[in-house]
């Protein structure tokens, strides 16, 4: 349970606990303690977040004027994965291209920056 208080942080401070109420059921070294470890395990969680998010750009074809935030990195992956569906809809791979990984992926991150482009155009075309 957490007190209406919140910590220097902004983060939510644990309510006293203890067996029916007893105020001094856990020291302040006891919740010390407790936050501590909170803090540790809130700092390796925001950092396996990074983590993943800068594995995930790697993997998105980016232009080089992108400085993504994680939003925009969402979004643009989930473009991406939109854009590859309507490529292997349309069947535009032949199997010669296929069989060479580098020449596709280039190929491919080619045809997104150019599909990205031009919706871009589109929409502000539209506005």
């Amino acid at each position: 349970r957490y007190s209406k208080k919140s910590s220097e942080d902004g983060s939510p401070t644990p309510g006293k606990r203890g067996k029916k109420g007893s105020p001094s059921a856990q020291s302040f070294e006891e919740l010390q303690s407790q936050r501590i470890l909170a803090n540790v395990r809130e700092r390796q969680r925001t950092q396996s977040l990074n983590e993943a998010f800068a594995a995930l750009r790697k993997i998105i074809p980016t232009l080089p004027s992108d400085k993504l935030s994680k939003i925009q990195t969402l979004k643009l992956a989930a473009r991406y994965i939109d854009f590859l569906y309507q490529v292997l809809q349309s069947d535009e791979l032949d199997s010669k291209m296929a069989s060479c990984s580098y020449v596709a992926h280039e190929r491919l991150s080619y045809a997104f920056s150019v599909w990205r482009m031009e919706g871009a155009w589109s929409m502000s075309a539209s506005h």
